[in-house]
């Protein structure tokens, strides 16, 4: 088993702001340049990067947490789902996102842990400073 994926960033946002970004799927595909569609329901399916990357929603807690299945579409059937907790909370200048993420099978552990900064955190920065100048 390989270890959890974990990383934290910091944004110039509030928690509800990232949050909003992760589960709204219109702000989603925005935010990272790719299509959405996320249910906001526990339960819930929910697909990102036109569809490459999917799971349901285990648990949601508005503003603070996110825990939900994902898998990615090239894995193995005989893969199991992952399982994502992202955490969003206050931070000295803007707002903290600590992602955890376990179970990603060991032929896809480099290009997830990868995946994050590329998909997610360097393109989040840029839609947030975009946003914040009105464009």
């Amino acid at each position: 088993m390989m270890p959890a994926i974990k990383q934290t960033r910091t944004f110039k946002a509030t928690p509800a702001q990232l949050y909003e970004l992760f589960m709204d799927s219109r702000k989603h595909a925005a935010a990272t340049g790719a299509p959405a569609k996320i249910s906001r329901k526990p339960g819930g399916r929910w697909a990102a990067h036109n569809g490459m990357i999917f799971g349901r929603n285990l648990l949601l807690v508005a503003n603070a947490m996110i825990v939900q299945t994902w898998r990615a579409k090239p894995w193995k059937r005989s893969d199991l789902d992952s399982i994502l907790i992202v955490q969003f909370s206050k931070a000295r200048g803007g707002a903290r996102v600590a992602l955890t993420h376990v179970g990603v099978p060991q032929h896809d552990y480099k290009g997830v842990s990868l995946g994050w900064p590329a998909y997610y955190w360097a393109k989040w920065k840029k839609y947030l400073a975009k946003s914040k100048r009105g464009k």
